[in-house]
């Protein structure tokens, strides 16, 4: 049973520490109650970096829940250092999934909405810098606790407890796992072919895939 744990929107705004000042909506706020959910993503959440970010697969970045008792025991945090729900810039908190539970092109209803499962998150430099933990971002290609992205094929309203229910899942589909294999480890000519075939999969993620394995 796949559940929303927690949701969060942004706005971009002028973050200063000291290495300087950057321009990010990393720094979610959690919504209490129903929000809509558009084609473009939720209601009210916005992105600093359009170039990166903001593409139609990229309408809502979800995380499991599982992946912060990791974190936590990775990186010895206790008390108010303790990472949970938000701390990656999400927009979605779930429980009861994984990387290797989801697959790329799975088709969800969750409220009154339907999102299908369009690929790994692709982790950035702002996360290891919001969370001040050196080695972050390796540590997460490294062991491949990304999160993925959902594109919206039906708008609607959704709410913090909401189930996601698989209503279909392509037959040539392959896991968000599968995905973060090939872009991280050692490039699998025959997983790179299974993942360039499959419906579904944002085709920036095939492009890259295939640039691995030919270089």
């Amino acid at each position: 049973m796949v559940r929303i744990e927690a949701i969060f929107v942004g706005a971009p705004k002028n973050i200063t520490d000291e290495k300087g000042t950057w321009l990010s909506a990393i720094y979610r706020s959690r919504v209490q109650g129903p929000i809509e959910l558009l084609d473009s993503g939720l209601a009210d959440d916005r992105v600093a970096d359009t170039k990166h970010h903001g593409r139609p697969g990229q309408a809502v970045c979800v995380h499991p829940i599982v992946h912060y008792d990791f974190w936590n025991q990775a990186y010895d945090l206790k008390g108010a250092d303790r990472l949970g729900p938000g701390s990656v810039g999400e927009n979605w908190t779930i429980s009861g999934a994984d990387e290797a539970s989801i697959y790329c092109g799975d088709v969800y209803q969750t409220g009154t909405a339907i999102v299908q499962v369009s690929g790994p998150r692709m982790p950035c430099w702002k996360q290891e810098r919001k969370l001040g933990l050196p080695g972050f971002l390796k540590r997460t290609t490294d062991s491949m606790r990304t999160g993925f992205y959902l594109r919206v094929l039906r708008p609607g309203t959704v709410n913090t407890g909401d189930l996601l229910e698989l209503e279909s899942r392509p037959d040539s589909a392959v896991s968000v796992d599968l995905v973060n294999r090939a872009a991280y480890r050692t490039p699998d000519a025959a997983i790179i072919a299974q993942i360039v075939r499959a419906q579904g999969l944002a085709e920036e993620w095939k492009g890259m895939v295939l640039a691995r394995l030919n270089r």
